[in-house]
């Protein structure tokens, strides 16, 4: 015990002559930092932070900074080429003297909402899959880091797996990849890219190397590079921070493209082209702010000198100085600093009052909505809300042009072009129920507040509430396309342009009815066929040229508008072209008279008039069929009677060609005969169309052929000829002849396909031989077979020759 007694005691000693120093240290150090500046907060510049705050370590910082600055494949990823198509498409884009390159960041920001869209809607029946902290978070970021050249996009959307990552973004080519590619270049307009789903790869028209971080929830975190030589790579990722969930992308940008490294120019396109995005798109922005500095002797001694004053003055200066001598010496100054700043506040356009949106601003909307940036505005849109027992909110947008595959696979795909979002929350742009086929060339959006929110898409398809919804949809589409007919100063009556001239409107909207049909005005027919409900509105929208609307679109109101006293039927016709049926037979005595005939040139337009049947009480009429009345002749019987024989006649020497009946025809004024169809069956042109299907049966097309009617026009000299010399000869041989000439020449011209072609020519041959007075019997001259042996026993001995001059030679080559 007295061992450790001595050093215990020194020990104690030295503890209580140590103690009070530190304490005055401590007290001195609190004085010190008192009269120092407080140094502002430091704003976190990391751009996918780990949940809940952690901070990444030292190894972590480390490998992400090699990570950023690399522009080659990492050498233990596991490498693919690229599809044929992609490789090309990706050819085109890295050598394309575009000049528009802005279009990239559209694009990306465009995917990353996509991204976003798809994990809102699973978290709708499963809450937990978004996390928690900022991964719960559904943003877009945007960070730039101008040394070393690099900008990163980041969102928290659904992320990708690594087959994804290989599927989406390398070996298997979307279906529009080939689509744009032969687009492009007969275009050149490299702005159509986000139509075909392959707006990604737009990055390389600013970049050389593009890095893909990704994190799927049902995966580990993976990187995807590319440096766009024809391969990528894809490797587990342990360089960079662990992202959560979501998509981070980083261009390293070329030289040329330095332009895009300016905060100032990233917020101009993202104002530009993605204002209407549905998340909030940040930007880690500079910004100066005024902080207070420690002051310089300099600045404290300037202060000190001040001109003199009265003695209350100094006193109470003295005092102020008594009381600024406690406090430390600061000066302001401007110091940058970084945050998150929003570029996109404004407020969902469907939302607001639609009398308070430009038109500036649905065309912008448009823009975005329909992944469409070029110069060109919507036709027309219509902004409404419903209400009663379904309520929504729905914005719709006729586009300036059809797109590229609007009537490919027709029936076979579910294709729409509308948003449906309920409350705010987007749910999908694949419901066909919104509405139908015909009317899938709009673009817009439904916003319901009736639909449930958290069901399976399948249940939501069959909600009775969508078809309220589609109903009404509707009905203010075909408005909106009618408003676009009377607006046009086109479209208006005599009377009417006349009243649009003194109004001194503007020529923005002369001629855009005409655009609208030629873009869209199959999708009207197919309407009339597939909607029964709305078939006579759709009629109403329906243009065609005429006989007298001297090349010009009219419409079945303006038709009816110029119809003869008496005319009870619209007379149309069908077939290839304006110009063929211009010099059609069958429009001859019509035109005589002064009667107007519709031109349908359309293949649809045969399947169209089986389901129109009439218009405005007037039953339509096809002029190459049975049933055309065109007045009372009085001469009609007498005709009848004169003819009798003729037509008794030549109906049983056709008895071959399946003719119906031979009849005196009340439509001919300068064609002998014409073949008309029963009213029922097809027209010479529906045949036709029919005939050339790919996978047309002939068998049970011969069910669907209309009975075929020989027409004669009695007033005709070949026709008159006729009837006198079956009169003389009904039996001749030469007669008989020529009323099968006739016949097949008429089948001809009335738009018929002959079944023997063979036939009508020799016919047409034995008719030359009689007009240049050549015997019927006169053989053919054939040749000599003397000629032949010579020709053969030639050509033999020039083998012959060839082979003996070819034998040496092949011996020398054996030697």
């Amino acid at each position: 015990m007295r061992k450790w007694t001595v050093p215990a005691v020194l020990f104690l000693l030295c503890l209580l002559f140590l103690l009070p120093d530190q304490g005055r240290k401590i007290h001195a150090n609190a004085e010190v930092d008192a009269d120092a500046p407080v140094d502002p907060p430091k704003v976190e510049e990391k751009i996918g932070a780990v949940p809940n705050g952690l901070s990444t370590d030292s190894d972590v910082v480390k490998r992400e900074a090699e990570s950023m600055s690399r522009r080659t494949l990492r050498a233990t990823a596991e490498k693919f080429e690229f599809q044929a198509e992609v490789s090309r498409l990706m050819d085109i884009i890295i050598n394309s003297l575009y000049s528009n390159k802005d279009i990239f960041l559209r694009e990306l920001i465009s995917n990353a909402s996509d991204a976003l869209d798809k994990i809102r809607f699973l978290s709708l029946t499963d809450k937990e899959i978004l996390g928690e902290g900022d991964t719960a978070k559904l943003e877009i970021q945007i960070k730039l880091d101008k040394e070393k050249k690099i900008l990163s996009i980041r969102d928290r959307g659904i992320g990708m797996t690594k087959e994804d990552l290989v599927k989406n973004l390398g070996t298997i080519a979307k279906s529009g990849t080939s689509a744009f590619v032969e687009k492009m270049q007969t275009s050149g307009d490299l702005n159509l890219i986000g139509q075909f789903g392959v707006g990604f790869y737009s990055v390389y028209l600013v970049a050389d190397y593009v890095e893909v971080i990704s994190k799927h929830n049902d995966d580990k975190q993976y990187v995807w590079e590319s440096n766009a030589d024809g391969a990528f790579a894809i490797s587990e990722d342990v360089w960079n921070e662990p992202l959560g969930r979501g998509t981070e992308i980083r261009l390293h940008f070329r030289d040329e493209a330095q332009e895009y490294l300016n905060e100032s120019k990233l917020k101009e396109l993202v104002k530009k082209y993605s204002e209407f995005i549905n998340f909030p798109i940040y930007l880690w922005a500079s910004k100066e702010v005024d902080v207070e500095v420690p002051a310089d002797e300099e600045d404290s001694s300037d202060e000190d000198e001040k001109p003199e004053s009265s003695s209350s003055e100094e006193e109470e200066e003295d005092t102020e100085k008594e009381e600024d001598e406690k406090k430390p010496k600061t000066k302001k100054a401007k110091e940058t600093t970084y945050e998150w700043e929003l570029l996109n506040d404004v407020k969902a356009i469907w939302l607001r009052n639609p009398k308070e949106v430009t038109d500036e601003e649905y065309t912008k909307f448009y823009h975005s909505l329909a992944k469409d940036f070029s110069e060109e505005k919507p036709l027309a849109w219509s902004h409404f809300t419903a209400e009663g027992d379904v309520e929504f909110k729905a914005v719709l947008f006729v586009p300036p042009k059809a797109p590229h595959d609007l009537y490919e696979s027709y029936y076979n795909t579910n294709k729409s072009n509308l948003k449906l979002y309920v409350r705010r929350v987007f749910i999908s742009d694949e419901f066909d129920e919104l509405l139908p086929k015909y009317l899938s060339f709009l673009k817009g959006l439904v916003d319901s507040d009736t639909l449930p929110l958290n069901v399976s898409r399948e249940m939501l398809q069959q909600h009775s509430s969508l078809r309220t919804i589609k109903k009404k949809l509707i009905r203010k589409a075909l408005d909106m396309i009618r408003k676009i007919a009377e607006e046009d100063p086109d479209e208006a009556n005599d009377k009417e342009k006349k009243d649009v001239d003194e109004s001194n409107e503007s020529d923005e909207k002369k001629g855009q009815y005409t655009k609208f049909w030629n873009e869209f005005g199959k999708s009207i027919k197919l309407g009339i066929i597939e909607d029964a409900a709305n078939r006579n509105r759709l009629a109403k929208l329906l243009r065609f040229e005429t006989t007298k609307s001297d090349g010009k679109l009219t419409s079945l109101d303006q038709y009816i508008s110029r119809m003869k006293p008496g005319q009870k039927d619209i007379f149309y016709i069908t077939g290839t072209s304006k110009e063929q049926l211009e010099k059609s037979p069958f429009l001859e005595r019509l035109t005589k008279k002064n009667y107007e005939v519709i031109f349908f040139t359309d293949p649809v337009d045969e399947y169209l008039m089986q389901y129109l049947m009439d218009y405005e009480d007037k039953k339509f009429q096809n002029v190459s069929k049975e049933g055309l009345k065109i007045g009372k002749d009085s001469k009609d019987k007498e005709l009848k009677e004169s003819f009798k024989d003729l037509t008794k006649w030549w109906k049983g020497t056709l008895a071959s060609e399946n003719v119906d009946d031979v009849k005196i025809s009340n439509r001919l004024a300068n064609t002998p005969c014409v073949v008309v169809t029963s009213k029922y069956g097809w027209s010479a042109n529906m045949e036709r169309i029919m005939q050339s299907q790919t996978l047309s049966d002939s068998s049970k097309q011969a069910y669907m052929r209309g009975k075929r009617v020989l027409e004669i026009n009695p007033r005709h000299p070949i026709i008159k000829e006729l009837r006198e010399r079956v009169v003389k000869d009904p039996e001749g041989e030469s007669v008989k002849q020529t009323a099968h000439l006739m016949y097949q020449t008429a089948l001809m011209e009335s738009g018929f396909m002959l079944n023997d072609p063979k036939d009508f020519a020799s016919r047409i041959y034995d008719s030359v031989k009689s007009s240049l007075h050549i015997s019927p019997d006169a053989a053919i001259e054939e040749e000599e077979d003397a000629e032949e042996a010579e020709v053969e026993s030639s050509t033999k001995e020039g083998s012959g020759e060839d082979a003996e001059e070819a034998e040496p030679s092949s011996v020398k080559d054996e030697l």
